[in-house]
């Protein structure tokens, strides 16, 4: 299967600070979607493995909770600087907004966005013409932050 690789920031031609990747909304995407920021980061990036666990929340999100699992598609965007990560994933939208809900500790399912929540610096989500994209920003430790 050919991926659909392109610049997150329009149709120049790839480059190695944003990746955005168009998958099938089937569970064995999930690795795939962790692929992705493998091939925009690096694993020797400080932020991988963050970025690796909360992509592949959102991915699963994508697949198990709106239509994009029922023969849609789903697409992971990464985008980085020497500063930050930000993640985004846009799915084919659900009956509903994301849910941050909290679960009981016996619970199978539910973590998602309360990790992406814990972990994140910043989340969030935007609905728009039946689609839903939810991010996420990861700000390198080692970086000082800069007041706005």
């Amino acid at each position: 299967m050919a991926l659909d690789f392109h610049r997150a920031n329009g149709g120049d031609p790839l480059g190695s600070r944003d990746l955005m990747v168009r998958l099938p909304g089937i569970p064995s995407q999930v690795s795939r979607a962790r692929g992705i920021v493998t091939a925009a980061l690096g694993r020797d990036h400080p932020l991988y493995d963050d970025v690796v666990l909360l992509t592949s929340e959102l991915a699963t999100n994508a697949i198990l909770h709106t239509r994009s699992g029922s023969g849609g598609w789903f697409t992971v965007a990464v985008t980085h600087s020497e500063s930050a990560v930000r993640v985004c994933v846009s799915d084919a939208g659900s009956d509903g907004p994301p849910c941050v809900c909290r679960t009981s500790t016996q619970s199978t399912s539910g973590r998602g966005l309360p990790l992406i929540e814990a972990i994140s610096h910043r989340w969030g989500f935007t609905r728009e013409s039946g689609s839903t994209t939810v991010w996420f920003e990861l700000l390198r430790a080692d970086v000082p932050a800069v007041a706005v």
